[in-house]
């Protein structure tokens, strides 16, 4: 299983019509989804910078999120992933943040939150605020499968909202 290259190149181009910049704050996918943006030609031109925050440390220390927020709600969780899609968009004065929080495997499942679970958020400026909009997957396979299925799925609910 491989990224869905040619729909990166989509997201790269709408992002390019609009004249919007774009950040990531990456967990679980490890940087897989800045990586897939910047492997299109011309990502330079809609990407300044991204966040691989893996540890709870550097979700709060590095883009802002509160660890209260982490604390209540688990870092695997709908509402971490839209504070660190938001958070990082603000850091990096982007127009759309990327977050993706989730356990990829093989292990460090629980019942509650089985491996294959990701939170994939997209915050995208409005002139007053940032709609949010976190997807919640349920996916299979192993770690590497967890995280490209990630990015895939992140990219088609991107290319959807920029269209």
């Amino acid at each position: 299983m491989e990224v869905d290259h040619e729909l990166c190149t989509k997201v790269v181009e709408c992002l390019c019509a609009g004249k919007k910049k774009i950040c990531t704050a990456e967990s679980c996918t490890g940087g897989l989804v800045a990586a897939s943006l910047v492997a299109v030609p011309g990502a330079s031109d809609v990407m300044d910078m991204s966040f691989v925050t893996y540890s709870n440390e550097a979700k709060s220390f590095l883009i802002g999120v509160d660890p209260v927020t982490i604390e209540e709600h688990g870092v695997v969780s709908r509402e971490v992933a839209a504070e660190m899609c938001r958070l990082a968009a603000i850091k990096a004065g982007a127009e759309v943040g990327i977050s993706t929080t989730g356990i990829a495997g093989p292990d460090g499942g629980t019942p509650e939150t089985p491996v294959g679970t990701v939170f994939a958020g997209i915050a995208i400026r409005t002139p007053k605020r940032f709609d949010v909009t976190v997807k919640e997957l349920h996916l299979t396979g192993d770690r590497n499968e967890v995280r490209v299925k990630t990015v895939n799925e992140i990219m088609k609910v991107l290319f959807e909202m920029l269209r």
